[in-house]
């Protein structure tokens, strides 16, 4: 009981300290160049995309029973059209704390209406979102590539790995 009161705190504590627009945009920007430095491809993938989810930092924490939060920003032709906030709940083995960056590209202009015209989109319900991996010389497997919908999760340390988008909810936010 007192790990999941945690998790709602965590995840309330996300919710009263809601950023402003001028402080997300800056964030954004800087996880955006931050993301570019990390993989060319990437870099390369976003050029073309209809559109960049970006959140900065999203903090998840848990004892047994844990959640996560975040807010950021979706770009297209690299404006900011709207904020979003990201939201999960677990159960299960789980300790500890870590704060990590996502980004999300819509590949296609179809995957992008889908995402704004939902009320709070849930990854792996209302799109599936593919997670890039790298391999040799930074080079995001073709499959992947092909995807609809790429995610992207990497911190200030590189890329990371053996992560998911599934379960989260993404919900428009006004600011």
């Amino acid at each position: 009981m007192r790990a999941l009161i945690a998790a709602v705190l965590l995840v309330s504590t996300g919710l009263a300290s809601a950023a402003s627009r001028e402080q997300i945009d800056a964030e954004v920007r800087e996880a955006v160049a931050n993301f570019y430095r990390q993989t060319s491809a990437g870099q390369e993938l976003a050029k073309s995309a209809s559109g960049m989810l970006v959140f900065p930092s999203v903090i998840k924490a848990g004892i047994g029973v844990g959640g996560e939060f975040g807010e950021g920003a979706l770009l297209v032709k690299g404006k900011t059209v709207g904020y979003y906030n990201i939201a999960a709940a677990s159960v299960g083995l789980q300790l500890g704390a870590q704060a990590r960056s996502q980004v999300v590209l819509f590949m296609n202009d179809n995957a992008l209406a889908k995402f704004r015209r939902s009320k709070g989109w849930k990854a792996g319900v209302d799109g599936s979102v593919a997670l890039a991996t790298l391999g040799a010389g930074g080079a995001i497997d073709t499959e992947t590539a092909r995807k609809p919908i790429i995610g992207f999760i990497f911190s200030n340390k590189g890329l990371m790995y053996n992560l998911t988008f599934e379960g989260s909810k993404i919900t428009r936010v006004d600011k």
